[in-house]
């Protein structure tokens, strides 16, 4: 990067660093863990321009290659990408306490115009540094209180701390560090088929699941035209919100208008939703094998609704032979709701489109049930004919992407 530039707060050349968290606890396999997060954040730039993202003392580095990149557009999606704790644009200067000085003249003024207290946490990885770390948290405190008024130090609490990092190749900048998504990287956990629904819940299970390094494939089960071309959309809608955390989301749509007609005609009322989930779970299990997915991901939330007893759901996982997460299920409505505003689907998730679980509701649905019964139930149906035909309606509705991502 040109450091010889003019140095006024325009002109001070800028990256964003971008800190790990828990993959610095990985052992031997640390190295597939910050290649595929470094992977994705390269993906996550290309619509905001050329950037020179790399690995380096414990930091991905972003930098730009020219004056047109969208630092703005980049630091908000690196604050979504899954495997980053901390996010903060710094300004670069040379390895020398002149040049330090300058810059923090220039650059922190702005940056702490709303602050009333600060401290300096300076931090030096080159020991050849002539000054200690405390000497150059002493020296550009100094140059803080002299150029912004009113402020105050404060090294218990203080409002905002001003980073000063000097490293191997340059000095580092920075005031205050914004948090990032935390987890881990995408893609470094394996793959996971989310059901999705149209309600809040089940977004939410998925972009949990992501955070802890699965990526994300996604079926949807419709029932047309019991269930309208707009509640489709409301789920692909729905899925393209996912994918500022997920990145990418295959949308795969099997219809369950036959099966659900028949256990209306066939099946005792009060089992409806119970043999419907087994359908539903064993095409997904299907559909999971199909697109190498280790595991199923659900939105269910222990006692939440009748299907989701403890009776219940042993009932749904005796029709899977692979792992199911359900990393709602400890949350009340309430957290799930937070999480769902956090990851930006709440508003979609409440518009008022039906979903295939909601027909032919019954009256009384089991609470208890046992898996015996709900199986007499379902040897009413004739089962692989039902799912045969099922399987066949499968067709994968769209890739969605990131926005701009390719």
């Amino acid at each position: 990067m040109d450091l010889t530039r003019r140095i006024d707060e325009a002109a001070i050349p800028e990256v964003i660093l971008c800190k790990f968290g828990e993959v610095v606890l990985k052992g031997a396999n640390r190295q597939n863990f910050e290649s595929a997060l470094v992977k994705e954040l390269r993906r996550r730039a290309s619509p905001f321009g050329e950037f020179n993202i790399y690995f380096k003392q414990s930091t991905v580095y972003v930098e730009p290659r020219n004056e047109a990149c969208d630092m703005d557009g980049m630091y908000a999606a690196a604050k979504r990408v899954f495997g980053i704790v901390g996010v903060n644009r710094a300004a670069v200067c040379e390895k020398n306490m002149d040049s330090i000085m300058e810059v923090a003249k220039k650059y922190l003024p702005s940056k702490l115009s709303r602050a009333r207290t600060f401290k300096v946490d300076a931090k030096r990885s080159d020991k050849k540094f002539p000054l200690t770390s405390p000497e150059i948290s002493r020296e550009i405190g100094g140059v803080v209180l002299s150029s912004v008024r009113g402020i105050k130090v404060d090294v218990h609490e203080p409002d905002v701390t001003v980073t000063v990092e000097v490293r191997d190749d340059n000095a580092y900048i920075r005031a205050g560090q914004e948090k990032g998504a935390g987890g881990l990287p995408l893609r470094s956990a394996g793959r996971g088929l989310l059901l999705l629904s149209g309600g809040i819940d089940s977004p939410v299970a998925g972009c949990m699941m992501a955070k802890r390094g699965l990526e994300i494939e996604a079926l949807h089960f419709e029932s047309f035209p019991y269930t309208s071309e707009r509640a489709k959309e409301k789920v692909m809608q729905l899925a393209q919100e996912m994918c500022e955390f997920c990145s990418k989301i295959h949308v795969h749509v099997i219809s369950l208008t036959h099966i659900q007609e028949e256990i209306r005609d066939k099946c005792n009322e009060d089992y409806f939703t119970l043999i419907l989930r087994i359908f539903m779970m064993r095409l997904a299990t299907r559909c999971a094998k199909e697109y190498k997915c280790g595991a199923l991901i659900t939105g269910e939330s222990l006692g939440q609704v009748a299907s989701q007893t403890l009776k219940a759901i042993e009932v749904t996982d005796s029709a899977t032979d692979i792992p199911v997460f359900r990393p709602c299920i400890g949350l009340d409505k309430e957290e799930i709701v937070r999480e769902a505003r956090h990851y930006g689907t709440f508003d979609t998730s409440i518009l008022p489109f039906e979903d295939c679980c909601t027909v032919f509701t019954p009256r009384h649905p089991k609470t208890q049930p046992k898996l015996e019964e709900v199986l007499r139930e379902v040897e009413k149906l004739d089962i692989e004919a039902l799912m045969e035909e099922a399987y066949a309606t499968m067709y994968t509705e769209t890739k969605l992407i990131y926005e701009g991502y390719r």
